[in-house]
């Protein structure tokens, strides 16, 4: 399980907006490549592991605003779950955001680059909170696109 923390220099209710839809959360996690929205509770996430496509649903359980936000999963071949809280600081002028993320298989050991992703979490899951921190601080994260992470071919002309 990664499990980390960071101070924002954003008011709760911002972070809390920025933080409580997981459709953007490609955006500061580098490793989920895509996360679609199925209906107000349910998302779909996908990620590549060594060449291996993962997908997995997962339903929010906990959505209390400005306080909790926390996922589990329903199915696919990957198990996540994730609880963020957010507290306030400086009278709400800045918010600490803990952020817990764990991954498990649902049967057996894990491949050997599973093994690795899952193990490699807690040093990911800090790195991109510190993205989230600077997309988030400098304005700019609703402006970050969400790009696919596919390789595309470039168009040759002659």
């Amino acid at each position: 399980m990664a499990h980390e923390r960071i101070e924002i220099d954003l008011p709760l209710a911002k972070v809390y907006e920025l933080l409580s839809n997981p459709v953007e959360f490609p955006k500061f996690l580098e490793r989920i490549d895509k996360v679609e929205r199925i209906n107000s509770q349910t998302f779909e996430y996908n990620t590549d592991i060594g060449g291996e496509e993962y997908k997995w649903t997962t339903n929010l359980i906990d959505n209390l605003r400005n306080t909790r936000f926390a996922w589990i999963t329903i199915n696919g071949n990957l198990n996540q779950t994730g609880t963020i809280r957010f507290t306030p600081l400086d009278n709400g002028e800045r918010t600490r955001v803990e952020f817990s993320l764990d991954y498990r298989t649902f049967f057996g050991d894990p491949e050997e680059e599973l093994a690795s992703f899952i193990e490699d979490s807690p040093a990911q899951l800090a790195k991109d909170l510190k993205k989230f921190k600077e997309l988030a601080e400098s304005g700019t994260f609703k402006e970050t696109p969400l790009e696919p992470k596919e390789e595309t071919e470039e168009e040759v002309t002659a």
